[in-house]
């Protein structure tokens, strides 16, 4: 089997998000081995970041470290040191030699062993505007910067991921739109034009828009297109998440590659590509 990276079809290319460093269902999330081997083959992978008591990121997506990791309390409350020295968990709970990584440990590996030209690696910030302190962007920076050509920061409090970006040059940036205001409009509207061009006008930097997949397949059983504008302004559109494949989502998946979409977010890169094969 080749290697998950992308599907062509029609003459356009569809890159599958390993999410959050998973290459197939079966793997534990975050571990620096399946993230190291994404970014190496040249994949699309995520990662997330959570704001930890030094003023830096850890690879984590919970606030609190109890179902990720050996820890326990807010990781907003722990420091550097203590969360190094925590030990992933898998779903079921069981403990990983993997120990917890943070931002900077994590640049420091792909610095070492420098990506493939297309690997992309996002890191979603999971915070908004508020916890940003000066300290935080500035570490974010300092992190980021060696490698920041392979990297996306994203969220859904742009205000937040334009400042981290702005601290380190050649990161680009991402903006999802599906929380919030901007969800709870579209709700109550069901007006995907105005959903998409909010998005747009509300993130004129950010090179690719992240829109859970039953959004982009609702417009599209509602007559719209909510492909095409972001195609017309010039950027990209992430799809996410196929958490399970099996016979539901396998024609949603394929509807979804029709309408075009760059990249498609899923738990199973792997399963996908051998599922949509046969």
């Amino acid at each position: 089997m080749s290697d998950p990276l992308y599907i062509e079809q029609g003459g356009h290319r569809t890159w599958l998000k390993w999410h959050r460093g998973r290459r197939k269902a079966s793997d534990p999330v975050f571990t620096g081995s399946r993230i190291l081997e994404a970014m190496r083959l040249g994949a699309s992978v995520e990662v997330d970041l959570v704001i930890h008591a030094d003023h830096g990121c850890a690879i984590l997506h919970n606030f609190d470290l109890e179902e990720e990791t050996t820890g326990n309390g807010l990781v907003r409350e722990t420091s550097a040191e203590a969360l190094r020295q925590l030990h992933l968990k898998r779903n079921d709970g069981t403990v990983l030699p993997d120990r917890v990584m943070l931002l900077e440990d994590l640049c420091a590996l792909l610095a070492k062993e420098a990506p493939h030209p297309d690997a992309l690696l996002q890191l979603d910030f999971k915070e908004n505007f508020a916890a940003l302190t000066p300290e935080v962007v500035t570490n974010f920076g300092a992190a980021v910067g060696p490698v920041a050509r392979s990297m996306i920061v994203s969220g859904g409090d742009f205000d937040a991921i334009s400042t981290l970006a702005k601290s380190a040059p050649n990161v680009q940036s991402g903006y999802d739109p599906c929380y919030g205001e901007s969800l709870a409009r579209l709700q109550a509207s069901g007006d995907f034009s105005a959903f998409i061009n909010d998005a747009l006008n509300t993130a004129p930097d950010a090179k690719m828009i992240y829109l859970a997949y039953d959004i982009v397949l609702e417009a599209d059983a509602a007559g719209f297109d909510i492909v095409a504008p972001i195609h017309a302004a010039g950027r990209r559109i992430d799809a996410w998440t196929i958490r399970i494949v099996d016979e539901t989502t396998i024609p949603k998946v394929r509807r979804l590659l029709a309408l075009k979409v760059d990249q498609i977010t899923t738990d199973d890169p792997e399963g996908l590509i051998a599922a949509l094969a046969s």
